[in-house]
């Protein structure tokens, strides 16, 4: 226990650490001397009416002539039909998705081609979409489409936001203002002399939008604001692609720092995790009332409790207080769009406590420790020496997954490290209870406690089958049910887990329970380990006096009674 408390006392260090440049739902990315082609931002649920901020602050390519019309470079901002997988833009293997010209379903795409010599992005949408997007416009490009001629202008601000496009002889859709007063006030827009003139294109209507790019030095910038509307809410996934480095052998490094901020109506977290504020403090109650339940047991039953009982309440209660710092971390993520440090750090502490305690109580009760035997083997040493830097590691892992950046570079590694740390944990903690149930096999046939060896074998392959089933539902079939859930019921991955976690504990506890008709702290039946009076002596001062020897609760005590 010593080792979990300076493991949580460093992980707070830690945690202090990286939590000082994390911005959670307002995310800040810095990258530098970057060399992949592909970097996923972020994925996000939005509702209708949600918004998407981006501020690409600096952009610096490399110096190496490249032609930016074979290989593009930009961003693409699509919408996900699962969890967890991409959708279409990285369906064609060896193809840049920035290259799409058109797609196969109405799912909506939209392209954010970054030209450097123009100074301008290029915005095509793809697919259906609802949409406003607001940016500040290019001053003047003229563009050919089908044999007309299409000049983006910017409106006088005073007269709101008339559409962006103009044909000749058309009206735009949008303008409630007539074509006189429209031609009198439209002109074009000089970026030196207003910077924070912007345009609401309909993207339902343009397809095709051409956005200022601006140019300081060898760095670009350009920032967008984009509403959704009904038809276009969903999960979406927010990419970076440099398509140069596609082609196999080049490696050009390139550097960008961007903004993005992501909000819903109702506050700062995705559509699948607004509820989870909720449901973890509900969860929390829940878990604490067993807690409070178990405590009880424990003191009705005190003479048959051992120490892992009190262990077992241990976890219990450090499970329901992991639970609340979730929430309230939720709650400021969702108000404030990025955690409160001081509440972060105490949830991830609890999180580690609770984890340990996790794997140290299943482990424990696996090699029945107390229940059959006060000493491990070594064999059993070594697991424990095993699982718990393992599950530390485990940990750790998802506390700089919380508070790191998707974009960047360390992310991915951090995330194999604790699906594959997390499994090996799982598998490790198996292998104690699968000794126990072998040498109650060995001592059922060889000793005269057949019996009550058979009643504790059962116990532990119905142990065995409990750890198997929690372990495979809550890694394999939570997860299956999670990427084929809507986005915006995904939040019910997090209610299952939770639940079966609680159904895990009750049965353990259930059939650990301290308790005189519990198979384990049955006194034996046989007659060899019946109450058996040792005489001491038959003559003297000590005439009469007797030791009885009995065995209760797996302990040795011995009492002397004066006839």
């Amino acid at each position: 226990m010593a080792v979990v408390e300076r493991t949580g006392v460093v992980a707070g260090f830690i945690l202090l650490f990286f939590l000082s440049g994390c911005k959670a739902r307002i995310h800040k990315l810095t990258l530098k001397n970057e060399s992949r082609f592909f970097v996923h931002l972020n994925t996000f649920g939005f509702y209708a009416n949600g918004t998407l901020d981006m501020k690409l602050h600096s952009l610096r390519l490399p110096q190496q002539l490249v032609d930016y019309s074979l290989n593009p470079v930009g961003f693409t901002l699509s919408r996900s039909r699962v969890s967890g997988v991409l959708s279409y833009t990285a369906e064609e293997t060896g193809t840049c998705p920035l290259k799409i010209t058109e797609v196969t379903s109405n799912e909506p795409l939209i392209l954010f081609l970054i030209n450097m010599s123009s100074t301008s992005v290029n915005v095509r949408v793809l697919g259906n979409h609802d949409g406003v997007l607001t940016g500040k416009p290019k001053a003047s490009v003229p563009t050919e489409e089908k044999g007309q001629k299409t000049k983006r202008e910017a409106p006088d601000p005073a007269l709101g936001n008339p559409a962006e496009t103009v044909k000749d002889g058309e009206k735009t859709p949008d303008s409630t203002v007539d074509d006189t007063k429209a031609k009198t006030n439209a002109a074009p827009v000089d970026p030196k002399k207003d910077e924070k003139i912007t345009m609401d294109f309909q993207l339902a209507s343009t397809k095709q939008i051409t956005l200022a790019l601006d140019k300081v030095n060898d760095t670009y910038a350009f920032n967008f604001h984009l509403l959704l509307g009904l038809l276009s809410e969903g999960l979406y996934n927010f990419n970076f692609y440099y398509c140069q480095n596609m082609a196999p052998g080049i490696d050009l490094p390139y550097s960008f720092t961007l903004e993005v901020t992501e909000k819903n109506p109702g506050g700062f977290l995705s559509a699948a995790e607004i509820p989870l504020s909720r449901l973890y403090i509900g969860m929390a109650a829940v878990f604490f009332t067993a807690a409070l339940l178990w405590v009880y047991t424990l003191m009705k039953h005190r003479y048959s409790v051992f120490k892992i009982h009190w262990l077992m309440a241990a976890l219990a209660f450090t499970k329901s207080t992991s639970l609340v710092f979730h929430s309230i971390n939720y709650h400021f993520i969702n108000t404030e769009g990025h955690p409160i440090e001081g509440w972060a750090v105490m949830y991830y502490i609890t999180h580690l406590l609770k984890g340990a305690l996790l794997f140290i109580t299943l482990a424990l009760i696996g090699t029945g420790w107390a229940f059959v035997k006060y000493i491990l083997s070594d064999k059993e040493k070594k697991i424990f020496m095993i699982v718990i830097p393992l599950q530390c590691l485990a940990n750790v892992a998802y506390i700089i997954i919380e508070s790191t950046e998707e974009g960047s570079s360390e992310y991915p590694l951090w995330k194999e490290i604790l699906f594959l740390v997390d499994l090996i944990c799982c598998g490790a903690i198996l292998f104690p209870v699968v000794w126990s149930i072998r040498h109650l096999q060995e001592a059922s046939s060889t000793d005269g406690k057949a019996a009550m060896n058979l009643e504790k074998l059962k116990l532990f392959r119905h142990y065995y089958v409990m750890i198997v089933c929690y372990i495979y539902f809550t890694r394999i079939i939570a997860i299956l049910l999670k990427v084929t859930m809507p986005f915006q019921w995904q939040w019910f991955y997090e209610f299952l887990v939770e639940v079966s976690t609680l159904v895990f504990f009750v049965l353990t506890g259930y059939k650990f329970r301290p308790a005189s008709n519990n198979p384990y702290l049955q006194l034996p039946q046989d007659e060899e380990d019946e109450e058996m009076d040792e005489i001491v002596t038959e003559s003297g001062a000590l005439e009469g006096i007797s030791k009885v020897k009995k065995t209760s609760n797996g302990r040795e005590r011995q009492k002397e009674a004066t006839l």
